[in-house]
């Protein structure tokens, strides 16, 4: 009796080898949740804005960079850092740092200084689109250059910085009141000035250099509670004071150096400088 063809190879001694299954593809859930609660955050501020409900607005941008410094932080720590998460943390950031801080400034101020000229009113939404646009154009740098450039310091001011600085102005104004003319043109102006120092060339502290895990004095303890008890003593104030010191540290560094001729951080000496210095 002749074998059945298929028996043919096995008689031969091959075996026909199960086809392979393409392995199932998954995320890890804790640093991805931590980042979709920067995206909540950065919606709610939206939603917040358009009710006019301001210093809520501003509340949840703080709160996304709450969760912005935790899920990256997370990911190293247990070693669940992936491809897909940067993309996905670039994203969220867009829409809390950029979109939610923008908008937040539209609601509350180019409705207002339309009233005086209508000129002033297109300015406004210029102003705020310009701001978007330049968050997106420093989230995208970022992750163009992250390879290259030196960890310990950012090429422009990070876009969380940036929308604390305007959430920050924003939560001063509905709390004391802040408004007329002067007070809208100086709200568009910090605006515009967050946005350019996103997409400038100035370097800033990344901080990266700075280990939570490390032994300090014990006297160096008291910092974190100390640091509380003067944010919560005056939360907007306080935090726009800090940011925006953080933001012109940058430039007045530079002006410091140029005074001095000194390279930017990071920058190549050129050849020969160390032998002229000695």
């Amino acid at each position: 009796m002749i074998a059945p063809d298929d028996d043919t190879a096995s008689q031969d001694g091959l075996q026909t080898a199960p086809p392979v299954r393409p392995r199932r593809r998954g995320i890890y859930l804790l640093p991805n949740l931590l980042t979709t609660g920067t995206l909540f955050a950065g919606f709610y501020a939206i939603v917040a804005a358009i009710d006019h409900n301001f210093d809520r607005a501003a509340i949840a941008v703080f709160g996304a960079m709450l969760f912005d410094g935790l899920d990256g932080r997370i990911a190293r720590w247990t070693r669940t850092e992936s491809t897909f998460g940067k993309e996905y943390d670039s994203l969220c950031d867009m829409v809390a740092f950029g979109l939610a801080p923008a908008i937040v400034v539209y609601q509350w101020g180019v409705a207002a200084i339309a009233e005086y000229n209508a000129t002033w009113g297109r300015i406004g939404w210029l102003v705020t689109f310009f701001y978007a646009v330049a968050a997106a154009l420093r989230l995208a740098r970022f992750n163009a250059r992250t390879a290259v450039v030196d960890k310990r310091f950012f090429e422009g001011l990070p876009s969380p910085s940036a929308a604390a600085i305007v959430a920050a102005f924003i939560w001063c104004a509905a709390e004391y009141g802040i408004g007329g003319f002067g007070g809208l043109v100086a709200a568009f102006a910090v605006t515009a000035t967050a946005g350019v120092l996103m997409v400038s060339r100035f370097y800033y502290s990344s901080f990266k250099g700075f280990r939570l895990t490390g032994r300090v004095r014990y006297g160096y303890a008291l910092i974190v509670p100390l640091t509380f008890v003067i944010i919560a003593a005056n939360p907007p104030v306080v935090l726009l004071t800090l940011f925006g010191a953080f933001a012109a540290s940058a430039p007045l560094a530079w002006l410091w150096r140029r005074a001095r001729r000194r390279p930017p951080p990071g920058a190549a000496e050129p050849p020969g400088a160390g032998a002229r210095r000695q």
